[in-house]
């Protein structure tokens, strides 16, 4: 028969054990990022957007979506590594006719991932014919990019953590 203070110390020591295994499986676990659903279309993929806001909404989703590797989920921080403003021009049909940066901090990597993504997104869903203008449908949107590299599109954000 084992001594009262060696089974005492067999139980914290497998107490112990069970902990660290606890820990271990939920450092493993990831976190299930949700991506926006694509936005709605008609069967002849034409946005079902009414408003323009909706419609720049839905452009959001998408480049979000098929961006999602590269978005940040959440709040971002206070303080953005950088903001930059691009403005996109898509046709009736929902192809991408040119980007370009109209606002920047010079972050040059930022600019290039913020192009890729809106060119990466094409083709977009066709806008409703009463948002074009000269056969085409002008967005600016704004990429907040983290730290880490990772944005998020303003028109769809959470809003900022305070600092």
């Amino acid at each position: 028969m084992r001594a009262p203070q060696e089974t005492a110390m067999n139980a914290r020591i497998n107490s112990g054990l069970y902990c660290a295994a606890a820990l271990l499986l939920a450092a493993c676990t990831s976190k299930v990022v949700e991506v926006p659903p694509l936005p709605a279309t008609t069967p002849d993929a034409t946005s079902t957007a009414t408003t323009m806001d909706d419609y720049k909404s839905a452009l959001a989703q998408r480049i979000v979506a098929v961006n999602s590797t590269q978005v940040y989920i959440g709040r971002p921080q206070a303080l953005l590594r950088a903001v930059i403003v691009v403005k996109y021009y898509v046709n009736a049909d929902g192809q991408l006719l040119r980007a370009e940066i109209l606002r920047t901090n010079k972050d040059r990597k930022a600019e290039a991932s913020a192009l890729a993504a809106v060119r990466k997104a094409a083709p977009f869903p066709k806008p409703d014919s009463k948002f074009l203008r000269r056969g085409e449908v002008e967005i600016a949107e704004s990429w907040l990019f983290n730290d880490d590299g990772r944005f998020q599109l303003r028109s769809i954000a959470e809003r900022q953590m305070d600092e």
